[in-house]
């Protein structure tokens, strides 16, 4: 079998912002929720080794289904706001899409399922249609709605199946906005009311069932800020004697009978304990997983609970009295972050992970050398809003992302000891604005360009704490990197002042801490309030999502001010000279495009030209051309004058540009790049063409700079059959001198074609299909921009990165492709 064409070397992700959707399975693997897939995680590769795809709306819900002895799944459930319900199988290695239950009339929020005595699948689901069904999946790849129950205008948050003890009848758990738990038995397929548990004075957010000794724990976690854990057990004949023993102190309990085969069992629920330890809403409980010891499958009495108030508390009764207590409290410090909304435990118990409001995977480790201890460890991050822009460093060492979630994040691999894979982190967050971040352009090796939803520019440089750390973790040589930085009049590290925008510089005299002398003389009010929250690190790992908020910030150094309306793309040249920007505009006033001087940051020159909003821009490899496309459907080429005594600043003027007559697209152009030799250069379109101009290249006499020849259509009109978002040309040529662009499409497709220049256009013969993504990526996302690299990684020959984005507002990805 040939080897892909593409493979996935890293997919930068975060979970949704939903309660129920991480589950993590008895194999190892986290299965969660992002944006409309459902992504399955190794934390021991640290590495996303696979993206289901199925749902056409966001996931909410997830769950493996467990088998009975402890062995690694082979079947999951998800749950989206399509109302759809997908049961996934594993076949050779892969899952695939195996059932689909259709019936709900509103989100799904959350499901939990098990396995029937005949190996089928037996699945509860939640909705905001104020129902509840169960559903039977079979082996024919079916699914049949058993029951449907109605709460009216009540919503139920979350649902938990198990079978009661000693028998194969399944009991149902729902917890909801009423402020009980609702417990429900199957008989003849359908659910029966078997009672209501009460206690809770809020909303119950998550429920999870245990069974241990042939009987049952039931966890129940609620805005309340409580947890209750109660005891399900089977009732014998012998309990009704010790019941009239009133000199024993016992609880309360409530009794339900169950027909199983005409045959009546009696089932007792009393309160086992009240756990209080959470100052805000409980969201999340989870039970250890089930281990083998001695032969036998046995329940650890470990209890796991995720809050808003930022922490995990780990709780187990006490070996002398019984008496449930918290055993280890870990959570996240500082940041303008909410808290958990779940929690998970590993299968073996020695790592536990939340994930929060923002989407970021908090995870745990227990410390093997000191009892009792839990580190912080190594997990998956990413965008949890769309990622609009992305630009490699020029070295091709790491990738700086922006995103509507209002971050600019920095990703680069590394490259653990003894480890000979190297895995993708994120290591610093250089910017955490106030808008949606738009563009960005890198600008040097560590110094870039953003714009966000407002008429400014921002101008950051990395600080020397950065510089110290992505040597450590990258393995490049510190005195290196500190020379070609200027470390001389680098900062330490940057701060966000409260309620400001700007990242503040903070220098090595900031952070010495003052006397008590000059604690108590204020010179003026600011200085009874900290400004600087940042604390320098010393990290040789990727640094948890705490120290990313708080401790990676980059210093911003400039603002730029000339554009009326809102950035909308950046780029910047190959001497990393000259910038351009263009912003939103539905005038020809405000569709100039402005040049900057990366040298004195100030105004170089207005390009006017397009009468709409200028979608992207791109300076030819030479530096020499700035190509311009526009949502007014033309583009425009700019020619760059020839340096004088009078007129040493770089400066540009219109050589060629296509008119609404003679335009080829025929809707908005979304994407430009330019060939590797400044020969050509490609636009593509939402009229699904994909076109190559040129001839471009500028011949030099006696000094003079003569005008290219009438740049026309060079290659047939390639149509790609959806809307091509993003186009981009490898910066290295082909064996054969012919060139390699991929593009990538409104559905999230990506395809690598060959151009040969010298073929006859007129037949369509000069593009070839060389590979496109793989089938079981098929995004259901926009490729908004595309990347190419030269990469000294192994076998690599090319790095392309690319980032989906959705129309919602929902996470997006960035992904990194080997060639």
């Amino acid at each position: 079998m040939a080897a892909p064409v593409i493979e996935t070397c890293h997919v930068a992700c975060c979970a949704n912002r939903t309660p129920n959707v991480v589950s993590w399975g008895r194999g190892g693997t986290i299965a969660f929720g992002t944006c409309n897939s459902v992504a399955l995680y190794d934390p021991q590769e640290r590495r996303v080794v696979a993206v289901l795809n199925g749902h056409t709306d966001r996931v909410n819900a997830v769950q493996w289904v467990h088998k009975g002895d402890g062995a690694p799944e082979c079947h999951l459930v998800s749950g989206g706001s399509d109302n759809r319900l997908i049961l996934w199988e594993a076949q050779n290695g892969k899952f695939i899409q195996s059932v689909e239950c259709k019936g709900h009339t509103g989100p799904v929020c959350a499901v939990d399922s098990i396995y029937t005595d005949d190996s089928k699948i037996l699945v509860a689901s939640s909705a905001s249609d104020s129902t509840v069904r169960l559903w039977l999946c079979s082996d024919t790849r079916e699914a049949e709605c058993l029951h449907n129950l109605s709460f009216g205008s009540g919503f139920m948050m979350d649902v938990s199946l198990v079978l009661l003890p000693g028998s194969r009848v399944p009991i149902l758990a729902c917890g909801g906005d009423d402020s009980r738990v609702h417990l429900y038995v199957q008989a003849n397929k359908q659910l029966q009311k078997a009672m209501t548990l009460q206690g809770h004075e809020d909303w119950v957010r998550g429920l999870a069932w245990a069974s241990t000794g042939g009987e049952l724990l039931l966890a129940s976690c609620s805005q309340d800020s409580l947890i209750r854990v109660w005891r399900l057990r089977a009732k014998s004949g012998t309990d009704t004697r010790a019941e009239d023993d009133h000199t024993v102190i016992r609880m309360k309990e409530d009794i339900f009978e169950v027909k199983e085969r005409d045959v009546s069992s009696a089932f007792a629920v009393s309160l086992e304990t009240v756990l209080a330890g959470h100052e805000n809403w409980v969201y999340g409980v989870h039970w250890q997983p089930p281990f083998y010891k001695g032969g036998e499958l046995q329940q650890p009495l470990s209890l796991l609970s995720a809050s808003m108030d930022k922490t995990m508390i780990l709780w187990a009764p006490e070996e002398g009295s019984g008496v449930w207590i918290e055993q280890v409290r870990v959570g996240e410090v500082g940041g303008n972050t909410l808290g958990f909304y779940g929690c998970q435990m590993s299968p073996d118990g020695s790592m536990i992970l939340a994930h929060a409001f923002h989407g970021a995977l908090h995870l745990w480790c227990k410390d093997q050398d000191s009892e009792g201890e839990w580190r912080p460890g190594v997990v998956i991050s990413g965008h949890f809003n769309a990622v609009q822009d992305l630009s490699w460093d020029p070295e091709g060492e790491f990738i700086l992302s922006v995103g509507s979630d209002q971050t600019t994040r920095l990703f680069t691999p590394w490259r653990k000891q003894h480890s000979e894979q190297a895995t993708w982190h994120e290591i610093s967050r250089p910017q955490i604005h106030g808008y949606d971040m738009q563009c960005l352009a890198t600008v040097g090796r560590f110094q870039f360009v953003s714009g966000a939803d407002e008429k400014v520019l921002r101008v950051f440089q990395a600080p020397r704490n950065f510089v110290e750390n992505f040597a450590n973790i990258s393995g490049t040589s510190k005195e290196k990197l500190l020379t070609s930085s200027d470390s001389a009049s680098l900062p330490e590290g940057a701060s966000t002042p409260a309620l400001g925008l700007s990242n503040k510089a903070v220098f090595q005299g900031d952070l010495v801490p003052k006397s008590s002398e000059e604690k108590e003389q204020f010179n003026s009010v600011s200085d009874q309030y900290q400004e600087s929250y940042f604390h320098p690190l010393n990290l040789t790992e990727p640094p948890p999502e705490d120290h990313l908020l708080q401790n990676t910030l980059w210093p911003e150094v400039q603002k730029l001010y000339g554009h009326g309306f809102e950035m909308f793309c950046l780029a910047s040249d190959s001497t990393r000279t000259v910038v351009a920007s263009a912003c939103k505009a539905s005038k020809a006033e405000h569709a100039a495009v402005l040049l900057w001087s990366t040298t004195t940051w100030r105004q170089l020159q207005a390009l006017p030209c397009h009468t709409l909003t200028v979608t992207q821009m791109a300076f030819s490899p030479d530096a020499q051309l700035l190509l311009a496309v526009s949502r007014d459907r033309t583009w425009s080429l700019w020619r760059r004058n020839v340096n004088t005594s009078e007129s040493p600043e770089p400066l540009f003027s219109l050589c060629a540009r296509t008119g609404k007559d003679t335009a080829v697209h025929s809707r908005i152009i979304w994407s430009c790049d330019w060939s590797p030799d400044s020969k050509y250069f490609v636009t593509s379109s939402r009229d699904k063409k994909v076109i190559v101009w040129g001839p471009c290249s500028l011949e030099n006499s006696g000094g003079d700079s003569v005008p290219p020849p009438e740049i026309k259509p060079c290659s047939s009109i390639l149509d790609v059959g959806d809307s091509a978002t993003a186009v981009a040309f490898c910066p290295v040529l082909c064996s054969d001198n012919s060139y390699l662009l991929s593009v990538g499409l409104e559905c999230g497709r990506i395809l690598l074609y060959r151009w040969r220049p010298g073929q006859e256009p007129a037949g369509g013969h000069d593009w070839s299909s060389c590979g496109e993504t793989d089938t079981s990526y098929p995004y259901n996302t926009h490729a908004v921009h595309l990347k190419f690299i030269r990469s000294n990684c192994g076998s690599w020959e090319t790095v392309a990165a690319v980032q989906p984005r959705c129309e919602g507002c929902w996470e997006n990805k960035a992904f990194c492709f080997a060639l």
